[in-house]
């Protein structure tokens, strides 16, 4: 019985292993690398105007994105663009789950260490802002015993450490742009530090800030790779940045954006904010939906095989599910999120899309849980229900399917429907590997329109009217099964 038990596990271990590694892709030098069947994969913060950011037609646009797209035409290459937060970029980068990265991103002598830099595209300053009613803060000085905004991983966020050095401040640090600005205008934080460029470019389209001191003396960027990886890219990157600052295009492109005569964006109101972008905002909800669909379903048959091994009288077999719902459950997702997207792949040199691996770590997650809902749903039949159908003359296997499970089944399937809501919920966290799922696409809509405040009233609603209608149909089956 034992053998058998085990040999069974054996089979879906194996399975489960074949479908992970079927679905990743091994990563390997590529002699025809930067063509349309096998293009260089470039990650930006694409929530950092007007640097990189997606337009209303869905678009990403921005300083650092055409760019690349000039000097890609230039130099006949091909990329995939791929969008993560800033701090997510850098770990992408020097994981080799991308070949470059464009983001703003200054050069400095200790970012040399890990990665190479291209010449540099561009020269900025950071600066310091504090929302348009504040008279209270005009030097440096005044800082001491307030709160200032950075984002993580910049510029800005070394510059006001060192100044924690001479003055008694509180930093509260954000992974994007439009976030840390709403921290001050609503008077979270007393002041915000970041590149001069995207802060104009913030306070043209209307944000609440002003600047009382003037930029400190500028940072260039650079075009990054990995050390000593794609060397050939970084030519090629520095061969067309030549080519377009030469003929005029550079130019054309950072004036388009840092000019005083640059189009500002109309003010948007709530209703505005949903005609402009209902397109994207649902079928950001769709992915949302499919995203929780796929996962839960690979969690549901995970969940049952270890719940009915955890009810097992099988030390072995709830040895196994015991152990695995303690690691995943102790584990917070978004620590489990980074984990398979980045470290997995640095294990087991393969590479993983953002999709895949946001599955992956749901399923993981999500699995614990149904076991032991599936675990407790029989543990809830009396036990005198096995123990009179064995009375019986019925075997084992037979009482627990045509018995206990039916009977249990009842009990479960309000809460799998919760579960479904809780997983739903949780595909928010995965905007941090690049998913651009609902949440994240309220992320980028904010990055260009910096309307916050009504664009996270309208992701709240769609939240709330889509885990209604299931909380509804959790009801409805309860009711049906309880009269059955």
């Amino acid at each position: 019985m034992i053998t058998k038990q085990n040999q069974f596990l054996g089979a879906v271990f194996a399975l489960f292993l074949g479908l992970f590694l079927s679905l990743s892709t091994p990563i390997h030098a590529s002699a025809e690398k930067g063509t349309e069947s096998d293009p260089y994969v470039i990650t930006t913060d694409v929530t950092y105007a007007p640097f990189e950011f997606k337009n209303a037609e869905g678009d990403y646009v921005g300083i650092d994105v055409e760019t690349l797209d000039a000097i890609a035409e230039d130099q006949n290459f091909s990329y995939e663009l791929r969008p993560l937060a800033f701090s997510a970029g850098l770990q992408a980068l020097e994981s080799n789950q991308v070949d470059g990265m464009i983001a703003a991103m200054s050069i400095t002598d200790e970012r040399k260490e890990s990665f190479d830099f291209s010449d540099p595209y561009f020269e900025a300053g950071t600066v310091m802002a504090v929302s348009k009613n504040n008279d209270a803060i005009s030097s440096y000085e005044d800082l001491d015993g307030k709160t200032v905004a950075v984002k993580v991983g910049t510029t800005g966020a070394a510059f006001v450490t060192e100044l924690k050095k001479q003055f008694d401040i509180d930093i509260n640090q954000f992974e994007d742009s439009a976030t840390m600005y709403e921290d001050v205008v609503s008077g979270h934080s007393d002041a915000v530090f970041d590149d001069y460029p995207v802060m104009a470019y913030a306070v043209q389209q209307g944000l609440k800030l002003q600047f009382p001191l003037d930029p400190e003396a500028g940072d260039v960027y650079g075009f990054a790779v990995n050390k000593g990886q794609n060397p050939e890219l970084i030519e090629k990157f520095n061969s067309g940045l030549a080519n377009i600052k030469e003929n005029g295009i550079h130019k054309e492109i950072t004036d388009k954006y840092t000019s005083e005569n640059s189009e500002a964006a109309a003010s948007s109101n709530f209703f505005t904010l949903i005609q402009n972008n209902y397109s994207e905002l649902l079928t950001g909800l769709g992915r949302t939906f499919v995203l929780t669909l796929v996962s839960f379903s690979i969690a549901l048959i995970i969940g049952v095989i270890l719940g009915l091994f955890s009810a097992t009288s099988n030390n072995l077999l709830s040895g196994i599910s015991t152990l695995y719902v303690t690691i995943m459950r102790g584990i917070p997702l978004i620590v489990l999120a980074f984990f398979v997207y980045f470290s997995i792949p640095q294990f087991l040199n393969i590479q993983l899309s953002a999709y895949l691996a946001g599955v992956i770590t749901l399923s993981l997650n999500t699995s614990a849980y149904i076991s032991e809902l599936v675990r407790g749903g029989i543990q809830a039949v009396a036990s005198g229900q096995l123990e009179a159908a064995r009375s019986l003359g019925l075997p084992y296997k037979t009482s627990m399917r045509k018995i206990v499970l039916p009977q249990a089944i009842k009990i479960m399937i309000p809460s799998f429907i919760n579960q479904f809501v809780i997983t739903l919920k949780d595909t928010s966290i995965l905007s941090v590997i690049g998913i651009v799922e609902l949440t994240q696409t309220g992320k980028i809509i904010i990055a260009r329109t910096y309307s916050s405040g009504n664009m996270w009233l309208i992701i709240g609603i769609m939240y709330i009217v889509l885990i209604t209608i299931l909380t509804k149909l959790s009801t409805v089956l309860e009711r049906k099964m309880a009269n059955d």
